[in-house]
């Protein structure tokens, strides 16, 4: 059986608690913060500018390779101003469960991400996070950190 992996990053924005909600709980800029060659797009018709529980968005994203991918994720948790959660329901994963938390500290806004994931394919999964995933997945956050920064300051 393959293991869940997670991960968890903070950080400080400079800006207020509702700006930083403004940003992030909406759908359509989560592309400003993610790798140009990942390949990612929205492609949700009915997702809407605003996040709310039950929300399905749609993306296509091209992992590997550049071969697109489809990826479902439903917003599952919504509690204004301070957390959001999205789940897989189809894509990549056997599991991918994000939390997105926000709390006004002095200076700004920490936002810290959670997130639980699982390859698939048993073992083979396992050996794909040693050697790819989850060296994927850091660069990634690492450009979204970047990008929030070159965004809002340090």
């Amino acid at each position: 059986m393959s293991k869940v992996y997670s991960f968890s990053t903070v950080q400080t924005i400079p800006v207020s608690l509702d700006e930083a909600w403004a940003f992030f709980s909406n759908p359509a800029n989560l592309k400003d913060i993610t790798p140009a060659n990942m390949g990612f797009n929205v492609i949700s018709k009915y997702h809407g500018d605003k996040m709310y529980t039950g929300q399905i968005i749609e993306y296509t994203v091209s992992p590997l390779l550049g071969i697109p991918m489809y990826w479902m994720t439903e917003i599952t948790h919504v509690q204004d101003k301070q957390y959001f959660i999205d789940e897989q329901r189809f894509g990549p994963y056997t599991l991918w469960h994000h939390q997105h938390h926000f709390k006004a500290v002095t200076g700004g806004v920490e936002m810290t991400d959670i997130v639980h994931y699982k390859v698939p394919f048993w073992i083979l999964g396992d050996i794909a996070n040693v050697v790819l995933v989850k060296a994927q997945l850091k660069k990634i956050f690492d450009y979204r950190f970047k990008a929030v920064e070159e965004r809002f300051g340090h």
